[in-house]
């Protein structure tokens, strides 16, 4: 078989036959479930809102992503064809007729940190409190989140959002306004006294639509984010969120993509001889979930020009390695020899930097551009090691454990 028909018969048989990729995520997911974070709280306290700021995701397609896991209870997998983050959601609290025992049971054994979630005008939110009591008796040791939410409620009129952000000042009482500063007080008072030994964080936030004319929309969203990563002891804004100095918006979307299927290559790339099939999958789904979020589609020439030019930066990748004269046995997406088995750390940062090639490629030819080939070599190569970084540093986390 020729080198195209060998890319044309991998590249088909991805798309016929998508039980493959989803075999191999799910047994990714299985041996290492993405982190789980819980929100408690009343309805309309500003659960979905919060997901919609720290995933970028718009409310109609969070929405449209939540799964029950419960009667009661749904799970919203980020990015759902591979997660790098899951938001466990518990019914409103407080709701007549509902009984929050058996979802909170299951949550329980499910979350990896607890954001609770509270309006700011809510001073006395029993259900919510008799809740978190119970959990902070069960559990001691968990740190919990607090998150104020809606804090423009108690905005003067026209008022705008305290600059800078105050609230990681010990002096923020004086930097806020007055009736917003004593509801603050007045919810943390109501909070004092819970049990446990594990740390409380508490983070006011506002995140607002575009319409509601408050800037920024996000407010407080570098401090969730902190609180989140100082309680589960792992860079999530990195598996999250592109660089910040990329402005393009498929690049964005597609960056989380990109981070999950490379978190699933590196664990089914650490399972002997199964990841001769499993590694591939994932990284031909993730070529297919990327052409997807630039509205592409992987042709026989685009594939042809894409791994023609990419050839120079998977020889380098694999240090010489000698799986044969043919440019297909270098690429592992078509073709790997039997006995070549790749660590968790290898499969993972060669996935994230296919995977980052791919976005810019893909966004030259949507834009109708030419893909110089040592550009996109070298955008290969730089991804490579900025992969190889990440996943070092997310299976350094990976040791020390959650914060529970």
């Amino acid at each position: 078989m020729g080198t195209w028909s060998r890319l044309k018969h991998a590249i088909g048989a991805a798309a016929t036959d998508p039980s493959r990729v989803e075999a191999a995520l799910a047994q990714a997911a299985e041996t290492q479930p993405p982190p789980v974070v819980w929100l408690l709280g009343a309805t309309q306290a500003g659960k979905t809102s919060i997901i919609r700021a720290l995933t970028g995701n718009t409310a109609v397609e969070i929405g449209n992503g939540f799964r029950p896991c419960t009667r009661r209870s749904d799970l919203y997998a980020f990015p759902s064809e591979a997660p790098v983050l899951s938001f466990l959601d518990t019914r409103g609290l407080g709701e007549v007729a509902y009984d929050p025992a058996e979802d909170i049971a299951l949550c329980e054994s499910r979350a990896h940190v607890l954001l609770v979630v509270v309006r700011v005008t809510e001073t006395r939110p029993r259900a919510v409190l008799e809740a978190l009591r119970g959990i902070r008796k069960r559990h001691p040791e968990w740190p919990v989140i607090i998150v104020q939410t809606c804090l423009h409620a108690a905005y003067p009129d026209d008022d705008a959002h305290p600059l800078p952000y105050p609230f990681a000042s010990p002096d923020w009482p004086q930097r806020v306004p007055d009736a917003l500063r004593r509801l603050l007080l007045a919810q943390r008072e109501a909070f004092a006294g819970l049990p446990g030994a594990g740390d409380i964080a508490w983070v006011p936030v506002d995140f607002t639509l575009p319409e509601d004319g408050f800037e920024p929309e996000h407010y407080g969203a570098e401090a969730l984010w902190d609180a989140i990563e100082q309680a589960m002891f792992l860079d999530l804004r990195t598996r999250v969120m592109a660089d910040p100095t990329v402005a393009d918006v498929f690049a964005r979307a597609a960056h989380p993509k990109v981070m999950g299927y490379s978190l699933a290559g590196g664990v089914v790339g650490g399972v002997p001889v199964a990841d001769l099939v499993l590694v591939p999958s994932v990284q031909a789904g993730m070529l297919y979930a990327l052409a997807e979020t630039y509205g592409m589609s992987w042709t026989r020439r685009n594939t042809r020009e894409f791994f023609g030019a990419l050839g120079t930066g998977f020889v380098v990748t694999y240090g010489g390695r000698a799986l044969g004269r043919s440019l297909v046995k270098l690429i592992p997406v078509w073709g790997q020899t039997a006995g070549v088995a790749w660590g968790v750390l290898a499969s993972g940062a060669i996935t994230f930097g296919l995977g980052k090639a791919a976005c810019y490629y893909l966004a030259r030819k949507r834009d109708g551009r030419a893909v110089p080939a040592e550009t996109l070599r070298e955008v290969y190569r730089e991804a490579l090691r900025e992969g190889r970084a990440v996943l070092q540093a997310q299976m350094t986390a990976r040791t020390a454990g959650p914060g529970r």
